[in-house]
This record gives C-alpha cells, structure tokens and sequence, in this order.
C-alpha cells in the first residue's frame, strides 16, 4: 500500500463490527484514508447469510465493495468519491514480538490488531487510528500503544432527553393556569416561556402553590393544551408520565412515539392499550421485538420448529396482552374483539426480522426492545411505514444485550435525538416503575 496524497489527515482501520453496524461507513471518513484487514472481509462471509438486520448490513457491504473492487485495491487504493479520501484492502501480516508475548492466538480480533501495528510502523508521519465498537478489541490495541476509537457517527452527543423524567415548572403564573383550565388551551405565542423550551409535542408540568396542570404543546394549531387523564382500554394511567404516554399514543396526528423508560414503567403495556382502544383507526396491529440470543447463539440451535424457537423471546410481549385479557370477563366484548383479531392475524406478536421488506398500511406497530437496535435498522422501520401508520418504539437504554451498542449509538436514543421537535413525533420518559413496590425497589436498590 502506498500513499496517494502528500498529506492526508488519518488513515483509518476499520474493524468487522463497524460494517455490520453501518454498512455506508466508508463514506463517513471525510478525506481520510480507509484500510479494511483482509480479515474483517473474511468475517463478513459468515454473516451474509440469514434473515436479520445484521445479515442484511454485510450483503449491503459487500455489494458496495463489488462496486469498488479493483487491483489497486491492494496499492495505491481506490477513491471513494468527491472529497473523500481512498480505500485500502491490508493483506495479512506476521505477528511482531510485541503481540507474540500478548496474544498467543491467531484470533481474527490478533490478526487485525497484527495489521493495524504494521499500518501504524509503515505511515509513521500520520495518524493512524484503529476503529471498533469492540472495547476489548480496543483495549487491546491500546495495550500495544496503537490509537484506537469507538464509531462515532451516528453517536447522540447529548442523551439528557432520555433521562429527564416529567419537566415541572414550580412557581408558574396562577392566572395562565386558571386560563388551562376554564378554556382548555392558550395560544402558544401568548404562553410565558421561551418556544425553544417549548419544542413540538412537548409535555411538561405548570404548578403553583397547591394547583397544577398536565399541558402539551400542540404543533399543528400552535396551540398549549390541557392534557386530560384517560384511560385505554382498560388500562388507567397511574402518574403524569403514563397520562402524556396514553395522550401521545392515542393521538391520530402523532405518527411516531418512542417511550423510553427502566422495567416496570408500563412502556409496552401502554402502547398495546391504545394499539386495542383505536381497532377502528388501523387494520393491524403488530407488536415485534428484535430477538438477541443468549450468549450470541444462533435461534438455529435451539430446538423445534421455527414457532417453538421464536417462542420465548416473545413472552414478554404476550404477557403484556394477558395483563390487559385479565382486566375482562371471560364473555367480555372487549375479550372476544382480541381473540378474534388474533385468529385472523390482525393482533400479531412476531420477531422484528419477519417483518423486514414489508410495506404496512393503516397499522399501529409496536416494536419493544428498541434499545436493542441499531439507528441504521431503526430507519429501516420506520421507512416501511405506509400511509395511516404510527409507529410506536419502546425500550430502556440501560438494559442493551447487543455487544456493540450503547446508551449514545442504539437506535432508540439516535431516533428520539434526531426526531425531537417534529411535529409528527413525539417522546416521553417513564421514571416512576408501577409493577409492584417490590419490583421498583428492586429496580432502585438492586
């Protein structure tokens, strides 16, 4: 490999989990160079085969390289595009004496870390950084003195929204108050606070002394309305964070809601409740999760037919639906709506990956453990969305099971981060757990 431009700023290695996270990395580097070990692209042979989101990103990527392959690949590199810098393929290289003392294995993670050390030895006068969203493999490459970074593209610099619970304005005016509640709403350029701390479907707390009042700014009438408690279904709001939930759930307007939250807080039971109270509006109702195996293995090794693998990962959801069937009498009308829409596959509980390369119309989706996708996969939902569909994402950051994402770069806080202040979105964080007293001390103190 030798280099084209006289002074390029970095020259980054990219590591196999970086593809599999964002198949369009490449494109992200600026005029930087980029170098992909000829390991990563024997890794990415193992994934393009199945049905999940993981699989889709390494077929899209290699479809890109095909796109760029040539002989220079291995020399003077290819160019990636207009102001771009130029793509590099490292073949393998001799583990030095320096990993030989380490790392006695010829691990793929050992091979790239072998690549990156001879990278590093051979453009001296530039920077060169390894990326991964690996932090072992990162801490690794630190061990042999060699700068390594996490990707950060896609990363919320700022995650405050999605642990701010219900904002409280103490002390507010009595008399703007009283008008909420005579008249309902005030006109948004009359009301005594600054637009930027009121964004588009805001919801927030007016109090002074001993009166309060749930309000909510509504985008499309430029109006601050009163947010009155509802019920869904059979399902009462318990505190004023499930009340703005329910209101932002059961409002036609708001196409897209994402409710975030520790366990307990009542995120997917909510969204199932008003999904039910609103059969008239939609003809579908979904309720999906991604499904992470248990120590990275496969649903393939588990034993029966495809129904009896998926099967447990989709308790949680099921258990959802019989907290609201149990709220019904056995004859109930309510109980016969349910079980009729299950028979006809219009209340469908399923994995998150029998419903890529869908286009849904007139449904209300609900996909749970949304902390658990990538932002890359959360776009890819959101763009099946057909006319008359609202989309409802629900999930805690602090319980993330994929190895390579975290608070800053899952798909719930990117999608809450990129999408707050649209007038069809809108977010709530659930704080107070209403499960059981045991279940939130659990949660508090565990």
């Amino acid at each position: 490999m030798t280099a084209k431009k006289k002074n390029p700023a970095k020259i980054f290695i990219l590591d196999t989990n970086v593809l599999l996270h964002d198949h369009k990395c490449l494109y992200n580097f600026q005029d930087n160079d980029v170098v992909l070990p000829i390991t990563v692209l024997e890794e990415l042979d193992k994934f393009k085969k199945g049905n999940e989101q993981i699989n889709f990103q390494a077929r899209e990527f290699v479809r890109q390289m095909d796109k760029l392959a040539g002989e220079q690949l291995f020399s003077e590199g290819v160019p990636l595009g207009k102001d771009l810098g130029r793509l590099f393929i490292a073949t393998g290289k001799p583990f030095p004496q320096v990993m030989e003392e380490s790392f006695s294995e010829r691990t793929p993670d050992h091979r790239i870390l072998a690549i990156a050390l001879h990278v590093s030895a051979q453009f001296k006068d530039r920077t060169v950084a390894l990326i991964s969203k690996d932090i072992n493999l990162r801490m690794k490459a630190k061990s042999l003195g060699l700068k390594t970074e996490d990707y950060e593209t896609d990363k919320v610099k700022d995650i405050e929204i999605l642990y701010k619970g219900v904002e409280t304005f103490d002390d507010f005016d009595a008399a703007v108050i009283e008008q909420l509640y005579q008249s309902g709403s005030i006109a948004r350029k009359d009301f005594p606070m600054d637009e930027a701390l009121t964004p588009a479907n805001q919801y927030f707390i007016l109090r002074n002394n001993n009166q309060s009042v749930l309000v909510w700014v509504d985008p499309f009438s430029q109006m601050i309305r009163r947010v009155e408690k509802h019920s869904a279904f059979g399902i009462e709001p318990r505190n004023a964070e499930q009340t703005f939930s329910l209101h932002a759930l059961l409002n036609p307007d708001i196409k897209l809601v994402s409710l975030s939250g520790k366990a307990g807080t009542g995120k997917t039971l909510l969204a199932l409740a008003a999904a039910l109270q609103q059969t008239k509006l939609y003809k579908q109702i979904l309720l999906a999760r991604p499904i992470v195996p248990l120590s990275n293995r496969d649903i393939g090794f588990l034993p029966g037919d495809a129904k009896e693998k998926i099967g447990p990962y989709m308790l949680p959801l099921y258990d959802n639906l019989s907290v609201i069937k149990n709220r019904f009498a056995a004859q109930s009308k309510e109980l016969n709506l349910i079980e009729d829409m299950q028979k006809r596959d219009e209340l469908l509980i399923t994995p998150l990956a029998y419903i890529r390369g869908r286009s849904l119309s007139d449904a209300f989706f609900i996909v749970d453990e949304a902390q658990n996708l990538t932002p890359h996969e959360v776009k890819t939902i959101i763009t099946r969305a057909g006319e008359g569909t609202k989309i409802v994402f629900t999930g805690d950051v602090h319980q993330i099971d994929t190895p390579y994402l975290d608070m800053q770069s899952n798909g719930l806080a990117y999608l809450t981060d990129k999408m707050r202040g649209q007038d069809i979105f809108a977010h709530i964080n659930l704080v107070k757990g209403e499960r059981s007293y045991l279940a939130e001390l659990a949660s508090n103190l565990l």
